[in-house]
């Protein structure tokens, strides 16, 4: 059985295709600049095929993806796709879980569309393409914020006006859901166990921490939008928000310009004003950087900050996961991490440490708690989940 796994950007269509039958990936790609010029590149056999072609909307890239599943080989015919799966980030408190695209999930999507203004509607656009273009195939929807929906209301609710939440919907949803639910899977597979207290740190560009508890979300560090929680690669994270009026009067900027600034240029680029990526960061660190050694200090600092707090939330912890691009690489960020964590009795194995991209238990056997690096895979997640409601 064939799954296409979707993720739709507002000017991109990122793309899998899976075999179930042993999950693995038969092809993949990118279709970028949507709306602007347009180009695609796939990967399949161990080559790479890429080409600039006009992309006027979603609806041209799905056609031409289809186009080359056929005239690449990579499928013999568009009947051996039996599902598509597709990422969307903000279901609110609607969804709770995966379901068929129907005509009243795709009302309820518009309807909740403005709560994540920026992704929503380029992940509907992405639905309505494939839609379209394969209207027996039935599309699935796997939303980012549903594993979060098992926190309890006083860990969601913000302490504003009551009225806020019944009115607008104003509470924690936090995102990664699709990541942190693949991590606590996997564990729950490798450990041969469904109840055990974990705390799954996705670090990458975004990042965000989610203490889990017998395989249900607990709380996560990410709130009403991606922006809270810990520091990021542009994102601040947590601030005070009354800091930002005397900066709007001083630079003449209004609240949509500085919300800007805090997604975009902030977090580990605005502290240290060298990158956002943390090999940048790094490699200034080793040349004596005092900002990038002071951004490094307080962005690990953060981390630690949120693995506490779900340590004392969770009453201890069983494991804690690493994962997402500088979870998965930086052995650096790790250590340094779990020395600051070294009074809960974490002990991790330097040599084990080193590893980079694929999984691996770096705590030592003494350790009173296990570290894992795990990579995710969302796309595989999503890929699961069609297969499982089209049976």
């Amino acid at each position: 059985m064939k799954i296409l796994s979707i993720n739709a950007g507002s000017s991109s269509l990122k793309f899998s295709l899976f075999n179930m039958k042993d999950e693995s990936v038969i092809a993949s790609g990118l279709f970028e600049r949507i709306g602007i010029d347009g180009a695609y590149k796939i990967k399949f056999n161990g080559k790479e095929y890429k080409e600039n072609v006009p992309l006027k909307t979603h609806v041209d890239a799905v056609n031409i993806l289809l186009e080359k599943l056929i005239s690449l080989n990579i499928v013999k015919s568009l009947d051996e796709i039996e599902g598509v799966g597709h990422r969307v980030v903000q279901g609110k408190d609607v969804f709770d879980r995966s379901v068929i695209v129907d005509d009243e999930v795709m009302q309820k999507l518009e309807s909740i569309k403005h709560f994540a203004p920026l992704h929503n509607p380029a992940n509907m656009h992405g639905i309505e393409a494939f839609m379209k273009a394969l209207p027996n195939v039935p599309n699935i929807v796997v939303f980012d914020t549903a594993f979060h929906q098992t926190m309890e209301k006083e860990t969601f609710l913000y302490p504003v006006p009551y009225e806020w939440y019944e009115k607008y919907g104003i509470r924690k949803y936090g995102a990664h859901g699709t990541s942190h639910r693949y991590i606590t899977e996997t564990l729950t597979e490798m450990l041969n166990m469904d109840k055990f207290k974990l705390i799954s740190c996705h670090i990458g560009n975004g990042a965000s921490i989610t203490a889990v508890k017998d395989g249900k979300c607990v709380d996560t560090s990410m709130g009403f939008t991606p922006l809270a929680g810990v520091m990021m690669g542009t994102r601040s994270g947590d601030i005070d928000p009354s800091l930002l009026p005397p900066v709007m009067e001083a630079e003449n900027k209004n609240i949509n310009d500085i919300i800007n600034d805090l997604n975009k240029h902030s977090g580990i680029l605005g502290l240290s004003g060298i990158s956002s990526d943390m090999r940048d960061l790094e490699a200034a660190c080793k040349k004596g950087n005092e900002r990038a050694i002071l951004t490094m200090k307080k962005y690990v600092r953060r981390i630690t900050d949120y693995i506490a707090q779900y340590y004392v939330l969770l009453g201890g912890a069983d494991v804690i996961a690493f994962t997402a691009g500088v979870g998965e690489n930086s052995s650096s960020v790790r250590k340094m991490v779990c020395d600051n964590l070294v009074s809960l009795g974490i002990k991790i194995d330097e040599k084990q440490n080193n590893v980079h991209g694929k999984t691996a238990l770096i705590s030592t056997p003494d350790s009173k708690i296990k570290v894992y690096v795990i990579p995710t895979d969302e796309e595989l997640m999503i890929a699961r989940d069609t297969l499982e409601l089209i049976k």
